[in-house]
């Protein structure tokens, strides 16, 4: 799950409220020499950007804040600010950041190792739960955190050596609750990037964070409102700010999301109204009317600010109370410390919660020791190790020791590896007959300490088999690999004639082995080389009963040369692929005869706005056009010469052009819906004298298409030359 509907079921889950009624009551506060002045901040999610809206009516108004506490999002909002970031800094975080994106996993496709893009060429659904023995399990929250941990990390990177929040800008503490007990947990030490993310952990959403041996969730649970950790800290006036969302009313609880968003409200309003009772007179209680903002609508967060400003300024004159006069406001401004980032490191160390070897790790950092650091490079290696899945989560951290600046890297398998189950489905249907079929996939990873991976598929329906596949990288850089792997199928192939209808129905069984070797090139591209040997028979099914049955064997060598720069498989917007493949069938590796092929294949996306422009080629050739049936190119179906039936045309030498235009022109937190056309213009030939431009079939086709989770799902209508047209359902496979 990505997108809003996931920020609403994280801030949902947060919401954290106090009752609507509390909001209406006032405090005062006592006059005499100035009180020290503590900010309690709660949860409420996108709603905390009010917050915001507070501190710079403070600053207007020489209100000096002296300690801060805050539970959630009003710790991240509350340990920035303690920090040392000055309310514009925060106005333009919270107005400009992409938080669909910071509260997802999905890492950039560029940072995804090449090994792990190939996934994408299958069918199975990409989420896959863990599995021990006969038991399932799951990762403990929806998000791993992954990009938020490193936002928050990069936004208090000026004061990573602060290790007491006491001697920070202002003092500050962050509310987590210990996941085991439900108590509070007031955090004032270590890594203030890492408290604020415990304290805003929401469960089932987030994953817990390990402090100190003590597994953290979201503060909010016990304490979301902390006023008694304010004025623990020395605070003789408290200034709370409250953004929890109301109570719903009865006839608002008509779904489970909003029934889940009021039982989280009811279980945290106790506490929270036994934090504002314990206000007096001389305490400011501020709580914002933030009208239907939710605690998911980030991207209303900006929205909220001007409203934190307006129920600040509602209340002045119980403010008015604590300001200073100018020189003494300077004076307090003067005192705070300053946010000094530290950029030179002097060593790198590992941190390895994995059975993995060091190298592989260290092999994916570009961070010298001497120099000053690149977070922006650091970030984007963080993440290619993150997008090898096999971690939960990979987090850096600065120190210093006896003067030495120390970049420590951390990085934790998941709790719910190494071994997976996946599932799959794919449908596709040309109204002329349905293709359907099922398949599960049991994948072992890091079955060695190079990162070994074994992966077993069976597949049920039209078109049966199962596989084993056995991948080892042979360096702690995971460049260079061996693959291995078995195979046995079955599918069927149409034989048409020239006016499209079919002639006859062949049954193909092949059973096969294969070896390759190969060197990754980066997260980009791959170089690989290998041989492929098949033996398998041909039946007619459906034609001539008398058309003889035929057995094939097949040994090729083959090279292949891949880069795939898509940011998207099933709907790019950008970026492009290259393959060319050359494979030589020996009859000395046991095929039936001797045959060269070759072929090109590329693409290349580029998009404004809403709108994609795509182009494919491919280029086949067979050198003396001797190839055996079952290594013929084919052409036709969807976006492949639309209108004629799948592998309608067989050849041995193919080649097709196509350009799509396609327009995103609905969103939902879990779905994309796109309309499109495309142009296309190919054919196959059996002679490599008959290959000439003149003689294409021109094609083309209209589309909706929507990406799922369980995979694209198209609905088009393609026509072709000679009033041939065809209508096209699939599910499960990107084209």
């Amino acid at each position: 799950m990505t997108g809003r509907l996931l920020i609403w079921l994280a801030f949902a889950a947060l919401a954290m409220q106090a009752p609507a009624q509390a909001c209406a009551d006032g405090m005062s506060s006592a006059a005499g020499a100035r009180p020290k002045v503590g900010l309690a901040l709660s949860g409420g999610g996108a709603r905390g950007a009010a917050h915001i809206g507070v501190l710079k009516v403070l600053e207007e108004r020489r209100i000096p804040v002296d300690y801060i506490a805050g539970t959630s999002m009003g710790a991240i909002v509350g340990g920035l600010y303690a920090s040392g970031m000055s309310v514009r800094e925060l106005e333009a975080l919270v107005s400009h950041i992409d938080w669909a994106d910071a509260f997802s996993d999905r890492i950039p496709r560029e940072n995804r190792s090449f090994r792990r893009k190939r996934d994408d060429d299958l069918y199975l659904v990409k989420n896959k739960p863990g599995i021990s023995g006969l038991t399932l399990k799951f990762p403990p929250g929806l998000i791993d955190g992954q990009k938020i941990d490193l936002l928050l990390k990069r936004q208090s990177l000026p004061v990573v050596g602060v290790r007491d929040f006491d001697d920070l800008a202002i003092p500050f503490r962050a509310v987590a609750a210990d996941l085991v007990t439900g108590e509070a947990v007031v955090l004032g030490r270590g890594d203030l990037a890492l408290a604020m993310r415990a304290s805003m952990s929401i469960p089932i959403v987030f994953a817990p964070r390990e402090v100190d041996g003590r597994l953290l969730t979201d503060g909010g649970i016990s304490k979301n409102l902390p006023i008694d950790v304010v004025r623990r800290m020395g605070a003789d006036a408290v200034i709370a700010v409250d953004i929890s969302t109301p109570l719903q009313k009865r006839e608002q609880l008509q779904s489970v999301l909003a029934i889940t968003d009021q039982l989280t409200g009811i279980m945290t309003r106790r506490d929270v109204d036994e934090q504002i009772a314990s206000l007096s007179g001389d305490d400011v209680f501020i709580c914002p009317d933030l009208g239907d903002i939710t605690t998911a609508s980030f991207d209303r967060a900006g929205e909220t600010i001007p409203a934190g400003t307006t129920a600040a300024e509602a209340v002045l004159d119980k403010l008015a109370r604590l300001s200073v006069s100018p020189d003494e406001y300077e004076a307090h401004l003067q005192g705070r410390a300053k946010r000094e980032a530290r950029n030179v490191i002097d060593e790198v160390r590992i941190v390895n919660r994995s059975p993995l070897a060091d190298g592989v790790i260290a092999e994916r950092l570009h961070v010298e020791a001497g120099k000053p650091l690149d977070v922006d490079r650091l970030e984007s290696d963080l993440d290619q190790i993150y997008g090898l899945e096999l971690f939960e989560s990979v987090y850096y951290d600065i120190t210093d020791e006896s003067g030495r600046t120390v970049l420590t890297v951390t990085a934790r398998e998941r709790s719910w590896g190494p071994n997976y189950l996946q599932f799959g489905a794919e449908i596709s249907e040309d109204f002329e007959g349905p293709n359907f079929n099922l398949s599960i996939a049991y994948t072992r990873t890091a079955i060695n300490r190079l990162n070994g991976e074994w992966r077993t598929g069976v597949q049920i329906g039209q078109e049966p088999g199962v596989s084993t596949n056995l991948y080892q990288p042979l360096d702690p850089s995971l460049r260079y690999f061996l693959d291995v792997g078995a195979s046995f199928d079955e599918w069927a192939e149409n034989i048409f004639d020239g006016d499209g209808d079919k002639l006859a129905e062949l049954g193909l069984r092949r059973l096969g082995v294969g070896f390759a070797a190969g060197r990754e090139l980066g997260t980009w591209g791959e170089l690989r080389a290998g041989i492929i040997r098949d033996t398998g028979e041909i039946k007619t099914q459906v034609g001539d009963p008398r058309a003889p049955d035929v057995d094939f064997n097949t040994g090729e060598l083959f090279l292949q040369f891949f880069v795939d720069r898509r940011d998207d498989v099933n709907f790019p917007r950008s970026g492009g692929t290259l393959r060319t493949r050359a494979t030589t069938g020996l009859e000395a590796l046991g095929s039936d005869g001797d045959y060269e092929q070759g072929i090109v294949e590329w693409s290349f996306a580029g998009s404004v706005g809403r709108n994609t422009g795509l182009v494919n080629g491919s280029l086949a050739m067979t050198r003396d056009s001797d190839a055996p049936f079952q290594s013929m190119f084919p052409l036709g179906g969807f976006r492949r010469l639309s209108g004629l039936e799948l592998n309608e045309l067989r050849g041995q030498h193919a080649a097709l052009v196509s350009g799509t235009l396609y327009r995103r022109i609905w969103d939902s937190s879990l779905l994309s819906l796109y309309a499109g056309l495309s142009l296309e213009y190919g054919d196959v030939f059996q002679q490599r004298s008959d290959v000439e431009i003149n003689d294409g079939i021109a094609a083309g086709s209209v589309f909706l298409g929507l990406d799922t989770l369980v995979g694209p799902v198209y609905l088009a209508y393609g026509r072709a030359e000679h009033n041939r047209d065809n209508f096209y359902f699939f599910l499960g496979k990107a084209l």
